[in-house]
């Protein structure tokens, strides 16, 4: 599950809110161990996503480096070369 959380910090352009959102959702589910709560547990699932969501927020405004921001479009190629050469790399095994 938390493979599906994405680096967030210095891209440009910047991380969406529905970005941090979805990476504290994954957050939240890996850490609960439920894809979609009960609906007794509903609530403080959604109130954990949104404080998750504020904190990553304040982090990632908070953070500097004299880092170039990251092309996300360069980057998603890059994933794709990586999964790519795992997987060739597990189908010899």
């Amino acid at each position: 599950m938390c493979r599906n959380i994405k680096t967030l910090f210095n891209f440009e352009p910047p991380a969406s809110e529905l970005e941090i959102r979805d990476a504290s959702l994954q957050f939240v589910r890996k850490l609960s161990g439920f894809n979609v709560p009960s609906k007794a547990n509903e609530a403080a699932f959604e109130r954990a996503v949104a404080e998750v969501a504020d904190s990553a927020r304040r982090l990632i405004r908070s953070m500097v480096t004299n880092a170039e921001p990251k092309n996300r479009e360069v980057e998603a190629i890059k994933a794709r070369e990586r999964s790519a050469r795992r997987f060739e790399e597990g189908a010899r095994r």
